[in-house]
């Protein structure tokens, strides 16, 4: 019988915005600090929560979520991003970031700086392609990953020892624990870090050897986060785990999806079900649902225009309306809300 073990770390994700289609567009354009000091409250008292792992690009943002956050007694997971900076920019951008939650940290110490996500894709330089967007292009294809690997090396390498030299910037300003949001697919030497993170989706492709990934992250002995895990709001959502978003089609206005899909918020819950379970049957320390809201992904009524349903939040964005449940908030809980505050309540 296989034992399970409460989470130490119940977390969940939460975007101040992310700029991964050029600086022009961010995942969130309004950023209302009262909404989000609340939304802060409600990830602690109403989802469970002790941790939240706060993402996203603009500096002022993150110290003010994180602040509320903190204010919550929630731990805070401060996880700077700036997609398609090359490397000089990016160690520039996480000293100051440093500097900045440790300011935090003097007042609050439950801070973990995430140096990094899945930097293989979001920063220039370690494989061929200008964006994030072209990087993806080159994993998905082997022709284009082989001839970036011959003319630029090992990606795994040449990211280890950038790694360690964020490691080093990091830790001269900031004095918590530091880890880095690794991708499945790349090989971390874990030395720099004081925990193994990962954006652990499982798809199609990995469910037949997820545990044993999993397991593979224990042998640094180190603790071990979930970073990220996460599946759409529509049927066979989980078949395709991190790339389910991909059904947008973006180039209309306003953007629709790429087909017919049927809404599925109870996919969502059974991927919660089976995900969190795993984690308490392998002793992982922490786990971070992707993602509390995502308000590029708006939910619409008219089936073809419901973005929503390639969101991965527990909550569905409505722009210009709120729920019954929460007045005034420009969202309303979808199934896996109920269910993460069931989960999380339960342990």
């Amino acid at each position: 019988m296989t034992t399970r073990r409460a989470l130490n770390r119940k977390g969940i994700h939460y975007d101040v915005g992310t700029h991964t289609r050029g600086q022009a567009s961010s995942s969130r354009e309004a950023f209302e600090p009262d909404v989000v000091r609340r939304e802060m409250a409600i990830i602690r008292h109403d989802l469970n929560c002790n941790a939240v792992r706060i993402s996203g690009q603009d500096l002022e943002r993150l110290t003010a979520a994180a602040g509320f956050a903190l204010e919550q007694g929630l731990e805070v997971w401060f996880s700077p991003a700036f997609v398609d900076a090359d490397e000089a920019r990016t160690l520039a951008y996480f000293e100051a970031c440093a500097e900045a939650a440790e300011r935090l940290r003097q007042r609050y110490p439950s801070i973990v700086f995430v140096a990094g996500c899945e930097l293989t894709l979001f920063m220039k330089g370690l494989v061929a392609g200008e964006t994030a967007f072209d990087r993806m292009g080159t994993f998905m294809n082997p022709w284009k990953l082989l001839l970036s690997t011959v003319r630029r090396g090992s990606f795994h390498k040449r990211l280890n020892a950038f790694l360690a030299k964020a490691a080093a910037v990091v830790r001269r300003r900031f004095h918590g624990p530091v880890t880095y949001a690794s991708g499945t697919w790349e090989q971390v030497d874990w030395a720099p870090f004081d925990i193994v993170g990962v954006d652990a989706y499982r798809d199609r492709s990995n469910a037949d050897k997820y545990r044993e990934m999993l397991q593979g992250c224990f042998k640094h002995g180190k603790p071990v986060a979930i970073l990220e895990f996460g599946c759409c709001t529509y049927t066979g959502a989980a078949d395709k785990g991190g790339y389910g978003w991909a059904i947008v089609d973006r180039n209309p206005s306003p953007p629709r999806l790429k087909g017919e899909y049927a809404r599925d918020e109870d996919e969502q819950v059974r991927y919660m079900d089976d995900l969190l379970t795993i984690f308490e049957e392998e002793g992982v320390d922490a786990a971070f649902w992707f993602t509390f809201v995502m308000p590029y992904y708006p939910h619409r009524e008219e089936p073809a225009l419901d973005l929503d349903i390639a969101s991965y939040g527990v909550v569905k964005s409505t722009p210009g309306r709120s729920g019954a449940a929460y007045p005034g908030m420009p969202w309303e809980p979808k199934a896996a809300f109920a269910r993460i505050a069931a989960r999380y309540r339960e342990t």
